[in-house]
C-alpha cells in the first residue's frame, strides 16, 4: 500500500527544502486493530507542484529531484493552491493520498494518525483538526474566527459537525476523487472539497493534530476577508450544484 503525498508549493524558500527532508525522512508505520494490533508501513511517494515560484523554489525541488526523492511537477504560471493540489492528484499513484503544506506549520510525524482510521476502515476520509486538542501556536484571531465561522456553515448546510474545514491536512482514499469533478484553482478549494464530500454522503473523521501557525513577516499568505468571502460562496454554491 502507498501514500501520496502532496506538496503545493508557491514562493517558499525559507521552508521548502526543510519540508521536503522531513516528509522523506518519516516513516509512515501505522498499527491496526485494537486486541491484535497488526503494524503496517507504506510505501511513500512524494509529489511537490510548483505553483509558478518566482523566488528560487523551483531550483530547490529541482535538486530534490534529481537526488531521486521527489516527483516534481511545474506550473508554467501561478495558478493557485487549488490548481497545485488538483496537478498533485492527477500526477499521485498512492492508495492513500495527504495533503501537505510547504510552510512547516504542519508535522509529517502525524500521518500515521491520519491514516490509521482508513486502514481501520472507520472512514473513507480524514481532516486534521487543530481544534481537537492537539498543541497549536496560537492563530491570529481573525483567522481562528473565520474559519469557526465558515465551518459552522459546513455544519448547518451540510448536516455534519467538523470542527476545522480550513485545515490542511485532508486525507482520504484515492478512490475517493475518481469521480469527483474539483474545479477550485485558489484557497477555495477547501470548501469544495469538502463540500463535495459531504454531498456524496462519506462522513468525515477527525483526528487531533499539532499546529506551528506562521507569522505574515514568515510568509503566510492566506488573506481571511477576502479569501473568506470567496470559501463562504463555495460552500453556498456547491451546496446546489456539482
Amino acid at each position: 500500500m502507498k501514500l501520496s503525498v502532496i506538496i503545493p508549493v508557491y514562493n517558499e524558500v525559507p521552508t521548502l527544502a526543510e519540508i521536503i527532508r522531513r516528509v522523506q525522512a518519516v516513516k509512515v508505520n501505522v498499527s491496526v486493530g485494537f486486541a491484535n494490533q497488526t503494524p503496517i508501513t507504506l510505501e511513500k511517494e512524494i509529489v511537490v507542484v510548483d505553483d509558478g515560484s518566482t523566488d528560487g523554489s523551483q531550483e530547490i525541488i529541482e535538486a530534490a529531484a534529481a537526488e531521486g526523492g521527489i516527483i516534481a511537477v511545474y506550473h508554467e504560471h501561478n495558478q493557485g493552491k487549488g490548481a497545485a493540489v488538483r496537478t498533485g492528484f492527477q500526477r499521485a499513484s498512492g492508495d492513500i493520498f495527504v495533503i501537505q503544506d510547504a510552510d512547516l506549520e504542519y508535522d509529517p510525524r502525524e500521518y500515521g494518525i491520519l491514516i490509521q482510521p482508513i486502514l481501520e476502515n472507520k472512514t473513507k476520509v480524514v481532516y486534521g483538526s487543530r481544534f481537537r486538542g492537539g498543541p497549536t501556536k496560537t492563530m491570529f484571531f481573525t483567522h481562528m474566527i473565520g474559519n469557526k465561522f465558515l465551518t459552522l456553515v459546513t455544519n448547518i448546510l451540510y448536516d455534519t459537525i467538523i470542527s476545522d474545514m480550513e485545515t490542511c491536512y485532508k486525507c482520504f482514499s484515492a478512490d475517493l476523487i475518481k469521480d469527483m469533478p474539483l474545479h477550485a484553482r485558489g484557497f477555495e478549494f477547501e470548501p469544495e472539497f469538502t463540500a463535495k464530500v459531504l454531498k456524496r454522503g462519506h462522513r468525515i473523521y477527525e483526528v487531533p493534530i499539532s499546529y506551528n501557525g506562521r507569522e505574515f513577516t514568515e510568509g503566510k499568505k492566506l488573506r481571511p476577508i477576502k479569501e473568506g468571502i470567496k470559501a463562504l460562496w463555495t460552500l453556498i454554491k456547491y451546496k446546489f450544484i456539482d
